[in-house]
């Protein structure tokens, strides 16, 4: 079994702070799976919650001291499954937290649509949030070598890296998971708590949005294809980012007025799902998305590198009206550093734009030679 990043992180928080710990993720991303992990390294004896299962919700939205006390009672850790689909959820933990000081709580949630919402504000300073993502290199480069995950690397690149890819044999099994994945759980929550009653628009505008991963995004546009107001498609953004299907970067501007920052650019969290969007699980030899892809996966990769080593960076995409641009921006600690993604072996120059508008900022191109220190610090 893979050990996650995120296991060390939370039994940290878990051992050495009173506070309570929030897992977000997709669904099928290993949020279970992790959780019990946690739990038989930490030998606490624990009370496991599914919040699938409505025998819990009177209790657990009950207000009641005695109730949860008499519900907790004898517990060590409690353990909560799902726990968007607890309504009061929010308020109930900040009563079992401000009243059951000695009672460790993990909870998870696989969509922050409705689960955010409920505890943001009644658990301000009472919470620990992380977000646990598809395997990441970082993960992978604990027990393979440097050779080893670049011969993952096209599999990661079509099928993506959910848990459960990885041992599923044969093309047609990956593609029919990834197909049952899709229509059964990657829009579960977001029908049943963002009230869309009709999957196949959701459906139709991740398509739109596969399509162009790497450019920048009109909701005009987009609403025009698809028959909806800018207003509504910005709303089902709102939602698949909340649902963690995808994420956006916004352009990346420091006041100057050349600079392009009205747009956002879209991206997956997962590439498995967005191949399978499209219908296209051609090898990368066969693609013209190829450049797409490699954007797409090292951003992603990325993001989950920073926030397994819990390194705090603003990431944008940077574009010139003249046309200069880069496709990645971190910002950290008064540091900027601008990069620009190549599959293969090309490298590209530092753009006479970027230095010009930030002299002291640093650039890099990553490309198949260097990408594992990129993604993985190796």
């Amino acid at each position: 079994m893979l050990n996650r990043s995120l296991k060390s992180i939370v039994i940290e928080a878990l051992t050495t702070t009173n506070k309570g710990v929030i897992i977000y993720g997709a669904r099928q991303v290993g949020k279970t799976t992790l959780a019990n992990e946690i739990i038989r390294s930490l030998g606490l004896r624990t009370l496991m919650v599914n919040a699938d299962q409505s025998k819990y919700f009177d209790i657990l939205s009950s207000r009641d001291v005695n109730k949860l006390k008499n519900f907790t009672e004898g517990y060590d850790l409690l353990f909560i499954d799902e726990a968007q689909r607890i309504p009061e959820i929010g308020i109930n933990l900040k009563i079992i937290l401000d009243n059951f000081k000695n009672l460790k709580v993990v909870v998870t949630g696989s969509s922050s649509l409705d689960l955010a919402s409920k505890i943001s504000e009644p658990l301000t300073g009472r919470i620990l949030t992380y977000k646990l993502y598809p395997i990441s290199f970082l993960e992978l480069s604990s027990f393979l070598n440097k050779f080893e995950l670049d011969a993952q690397l096209e599999e990661r690149m079509i099928y993506g890296s959910y848990p459960e890819i990885f041992s599923i044999v044969g093309e047609n099994n990956k593609r029919e998971y990834l197909q049952n994945l899709s229509d059964s759980y990657l829009y579960k929550d977001l029908l049943e708590l963002g009230d869309i009653r009709n999957s196949s628009k959701i459906r139709d505008l991740l398509k739109l949005l596969a399509f162009q991963i790497g450019s920048e995004v009109s909701m005009s546009e987009l609403g025009s294809s698809l028959g909806m107001g800018k207003d509504t498609i910005s709303r089902y953004i709102d939602y698949l980012e909340k649902s963690y299907v995808i994420f956006s970067l916004g352009g990346f501007n420091r006041n100057l007025r050349k600079e392009v920052t009205k747009m956002d650019k879209i991206y997956f969290y997962d590439l498995g799902i967005r191949n399978i969007l499209i219908d296209n699980m051609k090898p990368i030899k066969d693609r013209v998305d190829a450049g797409q892809l490699w954007e797409n996966f090292i951003i992603v990769e990325r993001i989950k590198y920073l926030a397994y080593i819990q390194k705090y960076a603003s990431s944008y995409f940077w574009r010139l009206y003249t046309g200069a641009e880069l496709d990645y921006i971190e910002d950290s600690e008064g540091s900027l550093k601008g990069f620009e993604f190549k599959y293969g072996g090309k490298k590209v120059k530092k753009p006479n734009g970027w230095t010009l508008a930030y002299p002291k900022a640093s650039f890099d191109c990553i490309n198949m030679s260097n990408y594992l220190n990129f993604i993985a610090g190796l």
